[in-house]
């Protein structure tokens, strides 16, 4: 606001009345007045004061009064936001069509299915299992939750000269085994007990994977009574090719006449599976087929008083059989090499095919039984 005013100039002063000066220095005061409080009420901190500027002197006891700042304002939307990956899918539930907050799967070429790592999500579900086929090509098979799982501790298992043991409570709780068949030739099982064999599984006979037609094993019923007089625990086994209930049943019976006319304290075996390099009979069998076949064998050789086990792969089991149907027949599981990742509770394991034992002069095929089945 300006304080300049417009004066008369000094022709006009000898006319101005004692009143007319007296109204002009009231104006002027009045003005001043105006102007004084104007400035005094602007130097009051404002309601809005910017927090930078800093309050006036406080009394002796007066606490000051902290604003809180206003919150910036972030020009950030969600999608430009990616530490959701930092959280697995599995985490999650999702729904039938899409994740947890019901987005849609990607499209193909959206993403490779892939860990950073380059898994597959069913690598680490902890929900399947991988199973090597024969031909070399690589399956994840989903994992039931209602059948017994193996739950055995591998940091018990040692393995000493090729001989595998499996400890609890650091005392030995397996039981050492070598399959015995016509190929292995003269067999001296004196020196099979020596070497800490515990017990052997002879094969009685073979059915042709092309023919159908059964032979037995030339060997057998000598194998048979040298192991028992060595001392040595005797199970049997049968190489099957069954198509038919009849074939699985005419197999079955063939053990159980041997079993019967010896002393036999280990299992009675069917042992199945493809012919690699070839093509066997019961790859026409659908999987119901082949899981009436194994039920049908088991059947014959529980009704007959003995134990039954099923020698076979994992690929076979998990894939060809229907394993809800085998809850009562025990497994004695196939896998050379390396431990056995198959997710099922099994009894024997087939560890070595290849394996250095005296008595034997060639390469013998070596298990171990979790169980001792002369008390089973």
């Amino acid at each position: 606001m300006s304080g300049k005013m417009n004066l008369p100039d000094d022709n006009d002063r000898r006319d101005i009345t004692p009143q007319l000066t007296a109204a002009m220095v009231m104006s002027a005061f009045i003005i001043l007045l105006i102007i004084v409080i104007v400035l005094i009420a602007n130097r009051k901190p404002s309601h809005h004061q910017n927090p930078n500027i800093p309050d006036p002197v406080l009394a002796e006891n007066e606490s000051p009064v902290v604003k809180p700042e206003e919150p910036e304002v972030s020009d950030v939307k969600p999608g430009d936001l990616d530490f959701w990956d930092m959280y697995p899918a599995d985490d999650v539930e999702t729904d039938e069509e899409g994740d947890a907050e019901g987005n849609k799967e990607p499209e193909d070429g959206e993403g490779d299915g892939e860990d950073e790592d380059g898994l597959p999500p069913e690598a680490t579900d902890g929900k399947h299992t991988l199973v090597v086929n024969r031909d070399g090509s690589e399956e994840w098979v989903l994992i039931t939750p209602y059948l017994p799982k193996n739950d055995y501790d591998y940091t018990n298992l040692v393995s000493q000269s090729g001989r595998m043991a499996y400890y609890t409570d650091s005392r030995v709780t397996s039981y050492l085994g070598v399959t015995i068949d016509k190929y292995d030739d003269y067999v001296d099982f004196g020196l099979l007990r020596d070497d800490g064999i515990d017990y052997v599984m002879v094969r009685v006979g073979v059915r042709g994977y092309g023919t159908g037609t059964i032979t037995l094993d030339e060997y057998y019923t000598d194998n048979i009574s040298r192991a028992t007089q060595a001392g040595l625990d005797v199970g049997l086994y049968f190489t099957s090719q069954a198509i038919t209930v009849e074939e699985a049943t005419e197999e079955a019976v063939a053990l159980i006449a041997v079993a019967q006319e010896n002393k036999i304290t280990y299992p009675l075996a069917i042992d199945i599976g493809f012919i690699l390099n070839d093509t066997s009979r019961i790859e026409d069998l659908t999987k119901a087929e082949k899981t009436e076949v194994i039920r049908t064998f088991a059947d014959t050789i529980k009704d007959a008083g003995f134990n039954c086990v099923i020698h076979a792969d994992k690929e076979f089991l998990l894939k060809e059989i229907d394993l809800s149907k085998f809850s009562d027949v025990d497994i004695w599981l196939d896998n050379n090499g390396d431990l056995p990742d198959y997710p099922y509770a099994f009894t024997m394991w087939e560890y070595a095919s290849n394996g250095t034992v005296n008595g034997i002069s060639g390469p013998a095929d070596l298990s171990i039984s979790f169980i001792d089945y002369t008390q089973k």
